[in-house]
């Protein structure tokens, strides 16, 4: 199958370059392409932004549930700007009016400002929105854990596990062995001593005075 999607992006990539980029024929085979992101879990910016952009363009031709793909790709690239740069692309009235835009546009908002338990739940809640976005929890995860890696020195492993819309604690052996993190006795995990990464720089300025 990667061989599959390795063809299809080289076909698309090709579809891209010129001219070409903004012929309207070429939206099906794009769309054909996000659906085939969305279930093997690949990823292609560039064409995704061509679908909106062609959507831009014709009006009539768009889709809500490519769309609603695209963003949800988006948001499996965070902490990367892909999904500004997609939600810009997209008409208010879409924005608005679109109800599954509109909810991926509010979990978005709430991955973007870190309120990962609220996220969580209004995931649960709208489930519905994620069928056949293959690997996209687990995505969120890496990023809750790089937020994680680089604002805490210690966390408590009930409050990852929140944090990880994990409230049985299955997953975060996992993910503390993923990224080296060690737990003492007291439930509480080590992430990183921020302290360290701070490396004093001895600032040394040269002022050359001129003599008269």
């Amino acid at each position: 199958m990667a061989s599959s999607i390795e063809q299809m992006r080289a076909n698309v990539g090709k579809l891209l370059r010129g001219i070409d980029r903004y012929n309207p024929e070429n939206l099906a085979t794009l769309e054909r392409y996000v659906e085939t992101q969305a279930r093997e879990n690949a990823y292609d910016l560039e064409a995704n932004l061509a679908v909106l952009k062609l959507y831009q363009f014709n009006p009539a031709y768009f889709q809500t549930h490519v769309t609603s793909q695209i963003l949800l790709k988006a948001l499996t690239n965070l902490p990367h700007t892909d999904f500004t740069l997609c939600k810009c692309m997209i008409d208010q009235t879409h924005q608005q009016e679109e109800r599954p835009i509109r909810q991926i546009l509010y979990l978005g908002n709430l991955l973007e400002t870190c309120h990962f338990q609220s996220f969580w739940t209004s995931l649960e809640e709208n489930r519905e929105l994620i069928d056949g976005i293959t690997g996209f929890e687990d995505s969120v995860r890496k990023f809750i854990c790089h937020v994680v890696g680089i604002t805490y020195q210690t966390i408590d492993r009930r409050l990852l596990a929140e944090m990880l819309g994990d409230p049985l604690d299955t997953q975060v052996k996992v993910w503390m062995n993923k990224y080296g993190w060690t737990e003492n006795e007291d439930g509480q995990i080590f992430i990183y001593n921020q302290e360290e990464s701070v490396k004093p720089k001895n600032i040394v300025e040269k002022i050359d005075f001129e003599s008269e």
